[in-house]
């Protein structure tokens, strides 16, 4: 009786092991470790690597020399930056020192890794700059390979916003082929999602390089359906909110052939929620909440 059971338990064991290799589960570190290490630095990439996400989630804007630059807005944050004489920048101020009106070397004299994160206090100080997405990408390949890790997926986020053309960063065509230069330049476009809320970089990059994986973000409650008409195609992911996400759009969006995968979970609580719902994987800044799962 105890070796049929054995047998049984055995069994079932290789068959959940294989359910889940069938469908894995993707943990995107958002803009690498963020709740962790200061985020979109190099750092922070391999800080999410070493607790083993498979997407790096990186967010790109471009600078005034046209250098694809990793940036959560196109210009410097108050809430992260200081200027290069170690001054804080003013919520007032900050849209002032926008990114796109200054070359790179400028912005690296920016640091944006040692102002304490009110909103995660928890998060390692040192001073850091804002890479370039090819600099980024050549540290974390030769990371990988040092350390004989899987290689990740690039998500890579282009950052708008209203009205911002040709003021705070290039028109959507412009946009991405910035970036896809880099992309192909360094081989990676089968690893590379593109990711937005801006539907005009997604539509131009799917009519230009369809084989581009591609992931709407969506952060207002606004039918599924209704979405996926406006974009005009139907994206890799569908990448919504998480306080939007319930069963019934996670079976739409499967019942469509399309992904989901919701931002930002940081809870454990939350991401064995999401889990149960079936989600195929979650954008969070606690990349290591995963190993709390069980």
């Amino acid at each position: 009786m105890h070796k049929k059971l054995f047998i049984l338990s055995a069994i079932m064991l290789l068959f959940f092991q294989a359910s889940a290799q069938k469908r894995k589960f993707d943990v995107q570190g958002k803009a690498g470790a963020r709740g962790i290490m200061p985020e979109n630095t190099i750092e922070g990439m391999l800080k999410a690597l070493d607790l083993g996400v498979t997407t790096l989630e990186m967010d790109a804007v471009i600078s005034k020399d046209k250098q694809v630059v990793l940036s959560q807005e196109p210009y410097f944050n108050n809430e992260i930056s200081l200027l290069p004489n170690g001054k804080p920048i003013s919520f007032k101020d900050q849209k002032n020192y926008n990114i796109y009106q200054m070359d790179y070397e400028q912005v690296k004299k920016f640091d944006v890794g040692s102002k304490i994160h009110a909103r995660f206090p928890g998060q390692m100080k040192f001073k850091a700059y804002k890479p370039l997405l090819s600099e980024t990408i050549d540290a974390v390949e030769a990371y990988i390979k040092e350390h004989r890790l899987a290689k990740p997926v690039y998500s890579i986020e282009t950052k708008t916003i209203k009205n911002g053309d040709n003021e705070f960063h290039p028109e959507p065509a412009e946009f991405i082929e910035l970036i896809m230069d880099v992309v192909n330049a360094k081989k990676i476009a089968k690893r590379v999602i593109i990711e937005s809320f801006d539907m005009r970089t997604l539509q131009y990059l799917h009519e230009k390089y369809p084989k581009v994986k591609t992931s709407l973000l969506i952060d207002e409650k606004e039918p599924f359906e209704d979405y996926i008409e406006k974009l005009g195609f139907k994206p890799t992911i569908y990448s919504p909110y998480s306080v939007l996400v319930g069963k019934g759009l996670v079976d739409r969006c499967h019942e469509m052939g399309i992904k989901i995968i919701p931002w930002t979970v940081n809870t454990v609580k939350d991401l064995k929620y999401f889990m149960s719902l079936g989600v195929d994987g979650v954008i969070t800044d606690f990349p290591n909440l995963m190993h709390q799962v069980k």
